[in-house]
């Protein structure tokens, strides 16, 4: 186990590279299977193109891929003064669970940030939209301040009509692009910036590796026998905050919601290749199992909360179980509570010195500059690796970032 001192003295500015504004892919490929792909394998670099990842994956791989919707987060209000307030939804309050927020008629609260606050000083904004044939109209009203969020009251006249807050966001949210794309939500990007498997509404970013994926490609996998499950983290606004410290230890992490069906954590268990993450949303939901099993074997009868991982956990939990103990702690758990399905949340870090303990490989998109997803790649293939992979990524043209090209890494 690394010492926590040495991780949390990690700078980031070691974790550096020149990233010109043209090398970020503002739009994907029309043909997402046709971008590139960087393939990492025993120290060795080739360049192939995505479509080629089934025959590239490992024999008799499970490859898992987190299937979480990208929301339409943004909510623009203007008011009679003419200024503009914009709402972004980050996560619900009440009522807490994701699948029961989205079903709401009438009213609902949500953790949100707010810009040109300022401009709102009182009072709740409206807005009127036809949903349905339906003239609805929401209102937004201020509540408490969490940090640099505020929890916002919700409401509108959709009980009589059975009109969900899904209905609402559909019909005057925006999907909510990376802020380094530069440019505003274009109506593309309520496909472009989707998976093909997405289904389970709550993200407010893509799980961007999943974006090159078609359906083309799956059934590729599936012809080769390849295992295919899902797994669901909601990502939050924060996987875009930059590490404004020096060093990696004074940069809180966010939380993040996840949930893990048994039958799947069974097929890790008696997996018979390879586990291959798709995404680093799917890395840390993975990897998060681990320490959930570690704290059941401590406390079996652990409370939801007390099976919160958080960050430096990794660094300072004595591992002493093998990975498939604490998987099947887990199982028992569900068991125990008689439940199907593992829900909980995750501030886990990876950053070099980590130990992987599922996860055999990624497929992965390239990382902003002095970013926690870069350090989980450099924990991956090691600090030594990680540079020259983004010096071949720039020397042969590839493109970065979300709608950018993609790797595949194997140990």
């Amino acid at each position: 186990m690394a010492l926590i001192d040495d991780i949390r003295a990690l700078r980031i500015a070691d974790y550096d590279y020149p990233l010109p504004d043209e090398r970020i892919a503002k739009h994907p490929l029309t043909q997402r299977e046709q971008c590139k792909l960087l393939y990492y394998k025993g120290g060795e670099i080739q360049e192939r193109k995505f479509w080629e990842v089934p025959s590239l994956l490992p024999e008799r791989s499970t490859l898992i891929y987190n299937n979480t919707r990208v929301i339409n987060a943004r909510l623009r209000f203007r008011k009679e003064t003419g200024s503009t307030i914009e709402i972004f939804c980050l996560e619900p309050v009440l009522p807490r669970d994701y699948e029961q927020i989205f079903q709401t008629t009438g009213h609902c609260v949500w953790q949100c940030l707010v810009g040109n606050s300022k401009r709102w000083k009182q009072g709740a904004l409206t807005q009127t939209v036809t949903i349905e044939g339906r003239e609805v109209t929401l209102a937004a009203t201020r509540g408490e301040q969490r940090g640099n969020a505020w929890e916002i009251h919700f409401d509108w006249d959709g009980e009589q009509q059975q009109i969900t807050f899904a209905d609402v966001l559909g019909a005057i949210g925006e999907i909510p692009i990376p802020p380094y794309l530069n440019r505003s939500t274009e109506e593309s990007d309520s496909t472009d910036y989707q998976t093909v498997y997405s289904h389970i509404d709550g993200s407010v970013a893509a799980p961007t590796a999943g974006l090159h994926f078609t359906d083309e490609v799956l059934a590729e996998c599936d012809r080769r026998g390849i295992l295919r499950r899902e797994i669901t983290l909601h990502v939050g606004a924060g996987t875009f905050q930059p590490v404004k410290s020096e060093h990696i230890g004074d940069h809180p992490m966010h939380y993040e919601f996840i949930s893990v069906p048994r039958a799947v954590i069974m097929d890790i268990i008696n997996a018979p290749g390879p586990v291959i993450a798709v995404g680093t949303t799917s890395v840390r939901t993975l990897e998060s199992l681990y320490y959930i099993g570690q704290i059941l074997e401590d406390t079996p009868e652990a409370d939801e909360e007390a099976l919160t991982v958080t960050q430096w956990m990794p660094y300072t939990t004595p591992c002493q179980i093998s990975t498939e103990k604490a998987l099947q702690n887990i199982v028992d758990y569900l068991d125990r509570h008689h439940a199907d399905t593992y829900m909980g949340s995750t501030q886990l870090m990876i950053a070099p010195g980590f130990e992987y303990r599922i996860v055999d490989g990624m497929i992965t998109n390239f990382h902003q500059p002095q970013s926690t997803l870069l350090l989980l790649v450099a924990a991956f293939v090691g600090q030594d690796k990680w540079r020259g992979m983004y010096d071949y990524a720039m020397q042969n043209g590839f493109r970065f970032l979300s709608y950018g090209d993609a790797q595949l890494l194997l140990r």
